[in-house]
């Protein structure tokens, strides 16, 4: 196992990653002051800040997600180590999934980490910071993977960030709705499974289709 192709992919990409960490450091910097500029933004006053609280920390979320997705292949594909990569023996959708667990492990992940405090500041309860930190361990991966779509069809250009951006955005709103609204159902006493097992099934999805969609969209880059 640990002398597998794979394996050895996956620590080179997450040492890649590591070495990046301007990269993590703006991600969760920026997570830290979106969240920290609503209460300037719209209200002090406490139960407007729980009110709003599950909306501004998914939206932080998604677009501290966005920040790292330009360089995820463009690197890569510049040096010319993606083209050997797509011309070797192992699957393509699994080495691209293999990047993108590496991706989220070092820019999804902290999000996770980070959320019961920024919850617990925003003045949520306990089951409703545990709803909270749930609903983005299952969709910050999702928002990764969409992400990788993205990032594969713009690998070639530059500046590409804010196309990205705009390519996914739709993908994007069902899992901010889903992830919004499980915290909400907890804070109103009514039960999030619904809006879970729908973050669930769209992670499952995700899992599936983008690899192979990334993958497919890199052959089309690299012809």
């Amino acid at each position: 196992m640990m002398g597998h192709p794979l394996y050895v992919l996956f620590r080179r990409d997450l040492a890649l990653f590591l070495r990046r960490r301007q990269d993590a450091m703006a991600i969760v910097g920026f997570f830290l002051v979106a969240v920290a500029l609503f209460p300037l933004g719209i209200s002090p006053e406490p139960e407007i800040l729980r009110t709003i609280a599950p909306g501004a920390v998914w939206i932080a979320a998604l677009f501290s997600t966005v920040l790292a997705l330009e360089r995820l292949f463009s690197d890569d594909l510049a040096d010319g180590t993606l083209e050997q990569q797509l011309l070797s023996s192992q699957p393509q959708n699994v080495m691209v999934l293999v990047r993108l667990a590496a991706h989220w492990l070092v820019t999804g992940l902290p999000l996770v980490l980070l959320s019961p405090v920024i919850g617990l500041q925003f003045g949520l309860h306990g089951e409703e910071v545990a709803v909270l930190a749930l609903s983005l361990l299952l969709g910050t991966p999702v928002l990764v993977l969409l992400g990788g779509i993205g990032a594969a069809l713009t690998a070639g250009l530059h500046g590409s960030g804010g196309l990205v951006t705009l390519l996914l955005l739709p993908l994007y709103v069902p899992v901010l709705v889903l992830g919004t609204a499980a915290v909400s159902a907890t804070m109103t006493q009514t039960s999030p499974e619904a809006h879970l097992s729908l973050l669930g099934a769209a992670l499952l999805a995700a899992l599936v289709l983008a690899p192979w969609t990334a993958a497919a969209a890199l052959r089309i880059t690299t012809d």
